[in-house]
C-alpha cells in the first residue's frame, strides 16, 4: 500500500512553525516517489484527496459534508480553503506587472535595503589603470517595513453549508482571495506614490497645461525616468479614458492590430494598468523591474482549528503582505490637476 493512504493527518500539522499541510505531507510523502506513476503530477494533498475521493472542482464535485467523513480527511479542510482563496488572488492578481522581487519571511519584522545613486554612479565610466573603480552605495532601510493583515471573515454554520457543492464554494473562496488582491495591489499603488515610510516617496512631474493631459506629458514622464525605463504606467480610470482618446492611440494600423488580436496600444509601449482607486489628478510611471519589493508573511492563513471542528462561524481568512520601494528614481508620479 501506497505511503498516502497509510498518513494519520491531524491539526498539529498547520501549526508547524515555517510549513503548511502541504509542505509537512511533502516531507512525509515526497511527490519525487510518484514519478513513472498514476499520480504523477499530483502533490501530497492532492494525493490525499483523490485517498478520500474527494472531487472538489467539475459537474461532479462532492458535498462540503464529504470532508467531515473522518477526522483525516476534516485535516484537509483548511487546506482546501487556502487554495481555493489562493486560486482567487492569483486570478485577480497584477501585483506581478509592477513588484521586482518578492520577499518571505517569518515573523514580522523586515529591514528592506536600498540604494540612491547619483547621476554619477549612474555612469560606468572608463576606469584607467591603477584608479579605483566607481562605487555603489547599497544600505539598510531606516525604518521597517509596514505589513498589513488583508482578511475576511468566513460566517456560515457548517449545517448550512454542508449539503453545498464544493464547486460552488470554491467560487464563493476565490472572491474572498480576489478582494485581498485587490486591497494588497492599493497597498502596493500608495507605496510607490508615497513611500514605505523611508522618506522615498516618488518625485512628481507636472504636465505642460494644468487640467489636461497630453502626449507630450507621456513622453516628458518617459524622458523623466532615464535611465530607468517606462515600461507600466498605473492610472485613474478619467486618466486612463484621455490616454485612450488621444490621436496617437487611434492610429488605423493599431486599430487592425487591436482587432485581430485584442492586444491594445498603449502610451509608449507601456503596460497600461487600470486603477479605480487613484485619485484623479495624477498617474504613475514606472520601470517594474526596478521599483518595488513584496515582502510577504506566510502564505493565506486560515483558523484551522474552527474549521476541522465544524465550527465555521466567523472563520478568518487572511494574508499579511507589504511593500518597500527599492530604486527611489525608478517611479515618478504625473500630477495633471
Amino acid at each position: 500500500m501506497a505511503i498516502y493512504e497509510n498518513l494519520v493527518i491531524e491539526k498539529g500539522m498547520y501549526g508547524k512553525s515555517g510549513s503548511g499541510l502541504t509542505k509537512t505531507l511533502e516531507k512525509l510523502d515526497p511527490s519525487e516517489n510518484y514519478k513513472g506513476t498514476a499520480l504523477e503530477g499530483l502533490d501530497a494533498f492532492e494525493r490525499q484527496l483523490k485517498r478520500f475521493d474527494i472531487k472538489v472542482s467539475g459537474a461532479g464535485s462532492d458535498n462540503i459534508e464529504k470532508f467531515f467523513q473522518t477526522s483525516s480527511s476534516a485535516a484537509l479542510f483548511p487546506e482546501y480553503v487556502s487554495r481555493a482563496v489562493h486560486q482567487g488572488m492569483m486570478q485577480a492578481d497584477v501585483l506581478k506587472d509592477i513588484v521586482a522581487a518578492v520577499t518571505k519571511i517569518e515573523g514580522m519584522d523586515y529591514r528592506s535595503i536600498a540604494s540612491i545613486p547619483t547621476d554619477s554612479e549612474l555612469e560606468l565610466v572608463q576606469t584607467a589603470e591603477g584608479t579605483s573603480i566607481p562605487e555603489t552605495n547599497i544600505h539598510v532601510q531606516a525604518n521597517l517595513v509596514t505589513l498589513q493583515k488583508r482578511g475576511r471573515m468566513l460566517v456560515a454554520s457548517y449545517e448550512a453549508l454542508r449539503f453545498q457543492r464544493l464547486d460552488l464554494f470554491t467560487v464563493t473562496l476565490k472572491q474572498i482571495g480576489a478582494y485581498i488582491a485587490r486591497a494588497q495591489f492599493k497597498d502596493a499603488v500608495s507605496v510607490i506614490k508615497n513611500g514605505d515610510g523611508n522618506s522615498n516617496a516618488a518625485s512628481t512631474v507636472a504636465v505642460g497645461t494644468q487640467g489636461t493631459l497630453t502626449y507630450a506629458d507621456l513622453v516628458s514622464l518617459w524622458g523623466n525616468l532615464n535611465p530607468y525605463q517606462l515600461n507600466t504606467i498605473l492610472a485613474p480610470t478619467n486618466l486612463v479614458t484621455s490616454m485612450l482618446n488621444m490621436t496617437q492611440m487611434q492610429d488605423s494600423a493599431a486599430g487592425n492590430s487591436f482587432h485581430a488580436t485584442g492586444k491594445m496600444i498603449t502610451p509608449l509601449g507601456a503596460n497600461l494598468i487600470h486603477v479605480p482607486s487613484m485619485s484623479a489628478g495624477s498617474l504613475i510611471g514606472l520601470d517594474k523591474n526596478y521599483a518595488l519589493e513584496m515582502v510577504t508573511a506566510g502564505d493565506v492563513c486560515t483558523e484551522y482549528d474552527k474549521l476541522i471542528d465544524r465550527q465555521l462561524e466567523r472563520a478568518a481568512i487572511s494574508c499579511i503582505a507589504g511593500f518597500s520601494k527599492i530604486f527611489t528614481g525608478a517611479s515618478k508620479v504625473l500630477v495633471v490637476s
